[in-house]
């Protein structure tokens, strides 16, 4: 009977012992995440994948004092931590776009860069958490290429990263990793192990990008981060175009990207729109589509603008320049454009933010925080669209007629909600709409409320800017 006793005391001794037992990594991983629409800040708008140790941490204070009171909540460095980038001479500005040296250990795994990051990520880390907030890191689908050119061992395997890299798989964006072929014995093991060390770490949120067309590297990335102890919240990022016929495997993800890189132009809110369109109706508690960061306030930091340079050139046309020799040759680095204040206007502002409203998209700003002006600030934490976004319901087109679309998202567990008329065209638009046009039996049964102006009074006409919107809570009499 003693030695029955002592075995109990000794198993239940050993299963509180060690936190990371297998019975306790799929308890935490059955945690529910993103029960709403994720809000936070993502660095690629205003730093590219050039965010250095300094910019990091300004941001970080400037984002508990400004956006965490509204429910913020996710710090998240993208791209590049891990890049030794050659730099400008005497700069801490980028002189190549992606990094053609990486930082990893002896098993693949990426590290923080000496260049940008000579201190490690650990304090940011540390002190995210201290401040009440979530940490995230942006990484690539695959392996390094070079680690496969070293052939360096999977962690806790005997196989090597030569046994499970498809080399024939590249993003036809950034060279710099391989796919892994899923088939493979170690491929499994290798995710498994890069997700052990973002737990190790303390990351909350993984953005991956380039694996949305790799639905088999989507499940196991996800399988890697139910096994590794740590809740974390996996966004998924396409690198390519979105396939609805694997929704399913999309769903192990909490945010599924449908959109391209989107930013501060026409061009953008469009494309958003469409998608918008396409994925109706798909997002869920723990799944959300994603409509790409919110490009306000001062952007591409690191990408000063070269001399000679207008700043709204194409790609092509900067190109054709350069060789014909109009421009001195330079690095077309990260991102869209140069360093500027973003140049939506008023109303696209309130357009694509009323979008994001409506859309329960992910709220993830990407200006830089700390320069960030007040209508900026003014929009992200105002109060009705943070409501609207977090009741977490997908609207749904209820009008369409001369360049004039409805979206209305009615509020959970209520016979209220709220209704976006955007004007799309790019003239003025005095419309006046029927009770039925908004889905309402009776204009004397509804109060209407406009969201941006709240003194205005709101009746059934309305005059809307080119390119503008009335965002308005209805609220049943």
């Amino acid at each position: 009977m003693k030695t029955l006793k002592i075995i109990v005391v000794l198993s239940v001794l050993i299963a509180t012992s060690f936190p990371c037992s297998s019975q306790n990594r799929s308890q935490k991983s059955i945690e529910p995440l993103a029960q709403k629409p994720p809000m936070g800040w993502n660095s690629f708008d205003s730093y590219g994948v050039y965010l250095h140790d300094k910019a990091a941490m300004a941001n970080l204070e400037a984002f508990a004092k400004k956006l965490k009171p509204f429910g913020y909540t996710y710090f998240v460095i993208d791209a590049g931590w891990f890049g030794e980038f050659k730099l400008q001479e005497g700069t801490k500005f980028p002189a190549e776009k992606h990094a053609a040296k990486l930082k990893f250990n002896e098993y693949g795994l990426l590290q923080p860069s000496d260049t940008y990051f000579p201190n490690g990520l650990q304090h940011i880390i540390d002190r995210c958490h201290t401040l009440g907030l979530k940490f995230g890191l942006h990484l690539m689908r695959g392996i390094p290429r070079a680690a496969v050119k070293a052939n360096v061992p999977i962690k806790g395997t005997k196989y090597f990263a030569k046994d499970v890299a498809d080399t024939t798989s590249i993003c036809n964006w950034n060279s710099q990793n391989y796919g892994l072929d899923m088939s493979k014995p170690g491929a499994q093991e290798f995710y498994n192990s890069l997700m052990n060390q973002m737990a190790e770490w303390g990351v909350d949120f993984i953005k991956y990008d380039d694996i949305v067309p790799f639905p088999k590297e989507v499940e196991a990335v996800a399988n890697a981060i139910a096994q590794c102890g740590r809740p974390m919240v996996l966004s998924l990022s396409p690198g390519g175009k979105v396939d609805p016929n694997h929704l399913e495997a999309f769903q192990k993800g909490h945010m599924l990207r449908v959109t391209p890189d989107i930013w501060d132009d026409q061009k953008g809110i469009d494309e958003c729109f469409d998608e918008w369109r396409k994925w109706n109706g798909k997002s869920k508690p723990g799944f959300w589509i994603d409509m790409d960061m919110i490009p306000f306030g001062q952007l591409q930091m690191m990408t000063l603008k070269p001399t000679g340079v207008k700043g709204n050139e194409s790609k092509k046309e900067l190109l054709d320049k350069m060789k014909s020799g109009e421009l001195a040759t330079f690095e077309l680095l990260a991102g869209k454009g140069f360093n500027r204040w973003s140049e939506f206007t008023k109303d696209q502002m309130y357009t694509f933010i009323t979008m994001r409203a409506l859309a329960a998209s992910p709220l993830m700003m990407g200006g830089d925080v700390p320069t960030l002006d007040d209508l900026s600030l003014s929009l992200i934490t105002n109060k009705e669209m943070l409501a609207c976004n977090q009741n977490g319901i997908m609207g749904s087109l209820v009008y369409e007629k001369d360049g004039i679309e409805i979206w209305k998202t009615p509020k959970q567990n209520s016979i209220n909600g709220w209704i976006g008329i955007f004007n799309r065209t790019e003239e003025i638009k005095s419309i006046s709409l029927k009770p039925e046009d908004l889905g309402f039996d009776s204009a004397e049964n509804y109060k209407l409320q406009n969201v941006w102006n709240p003194a205005e009074a709101s009746n059934f006409d309305f005059i809307i800017n080119p390119n503008g919107v009335a965002f308005l809570k209805y609220i049943k009499r």
